[in-house]
């Protein structure tokens, strides 16, 4: 098993005219040369907010794949690349494919307007999908992540602590080159954008630089974070500083039968209350523990996808022991939340966190909108 990302780019920055299916292909071209396949059994697309259609499809029709190879889009919100991996890996382990390319694609910057039908109650136009019966709006997810403090009664204090550690250990992840196996180079990622869209005759996206990861902070300060108003209004806590931001970025693995660095040893997807949506890493990282036997003390890495700072607060009174293990590189919070794609980012975060220590087991947990959750134990392969 192995992957790469792009660089992630901000709303409406790098990638502001760069179809996510542009993006996808972009990197999956990359990883197909760098692994040396030319062909995979099926390709599985995690996307959230391209507005419909099966993007996997169109993405793996941009890239250099055959079109003869099947691709489905998976739509778990926030766990899309998740699910994908999960869906990936089960097809495996059922004999079905040898071979599959599993991750995710996502636009932020070009996520659509989208309209109800005539005779549809629910009147008007959308961007945020509906992911409650209890609930919708376009503020729905912040709303969750409000009711999740309030429930575990998160002060503010708790979470500056985790926002300036996140930005500074993507800083230093960045300088000691930790991420470099896994990312592809900026000029390299224009280069193949192009390519993807001259191949197809595509108008070519103005990029307006050579991409980069475009939303870390390294001036990230407690004295910023406590400038920032509340997003939601009098006496709550959720903030533009401990709610990630809206992304632009791709990443794909891909899992076969041949023996590798790395395996997964096993996977889980978690389900409860769509109005606690943040709690899905937590739940799906306890469900997979008991699923595998194991407790945290046999986790040499551990990623959560930290979309709320919350979410770290949790991670913080559960396995407080833990927390050296625990986003090594940095994490949302300074890399910026690509929905469809992130799940498949966090595991190459995790693999890149797994040699800086030299361990043997990872584990990597995403949380999704509608109160969803995936959960994924990494083996590293290591010989004596």
């Amino acid at each position: 098993m192995g992957g790469l990302r792009s660089p992630i780019g901000v709303y409406r920055g790098q990638y502001k005219t760069t179809p996510p299916e542009v993006l996808g292909a972009a990197v999956i071209d990359a990883l197909l040369e760098r692994t040396g396949y030319t062909t995979v059994d099926r390709v599985y697309c995690g996307n959230a907010v391209a507005g419909g259609g099966n993007i996997g499809r169109l993405t793996a029709l941009l890239s250099s794949l055959p079109e003869t190879v099947p691709a489905v889009t998976v739509d778990m919100q926030c766990a899309s690349a998740g699910g994908a991996l999960e869906w990936a890996y089960s097809g495996i382990r059922a004999g079905l494919y040898d071979t599959v390319l599993a991750g995710g694609t996502e636009s932020s910057s070009l996520q659509p307007l989208r309209t109800y039908g005539d005779d549809d109650y629910r009147e008007g136009s959308y961007r945020v999908a509906q992911f409650s019966p209890y609930e919708r709006g376009e503020l729905a997810m912040l709303k969750g992540a409000e009711r999740t403090m309030q429930k575990y009664q998160v002060r503010a204090d708790e979470l500056t602590p985790w926002i300036l550690r996140s930005h500074q250990r993507a800083v230093l992840a960045e300088k000691e080159g930790h991420l470099q196996s896994y990312k592809l180079d900026g000029e390299d990622m224009e280069r193949r954008i192009a390519l993807v869209s001259k191949a197809y005759g595509i108008p070519q996206p103005i990029l307006t630089h050579v991409p980069v990861d475009e939303c870390i902070r390294p001036r990230m300060s407690e004295r910023l974070l406590q400038r920032m108003p509340s997003l939601l209004g009098p006496n709550t806590l959720t903030t533009a500083g401990n709610a990630c931001l809206t992304h632009d970025g791709a990443a794909f693995l891909l899992l076969g039968t041949q023996p590798s660095r790395y395996r997964i040893a096993a996977v889980t997807a978690w389900a409860g209350n769509p109005l606690y949506s943040p709690e899905g890493a937590m739940e799906a990282t306890e469900q997979l523990l008991t699923q595998t036997g194991l407790t945290m003390a046999a986790i040499d890495a551990v990623e959560w996808n930290e979309a709320f700072a919350v979410i770290d607060v949790l991670f913080g009174r559960r396995y407080g022991t833990y927390t050296e293990r625990y986003n090594r590189c940095g994490g949302a919070l300074a890399y910026g939340h690509p929905y469809g794609a992130s799940g498949a980012i966090i595991v190459l975060h995790l693999m890149a966190s797994l040699e800086c220590c030299d361990g043997r087991y990872g584990l990597a947990a995403i949380a999704g909108a509608g109160g969803v959750g995936t959960a994924m134990l990494i083996e590293r392969m290591i010989t004596k």
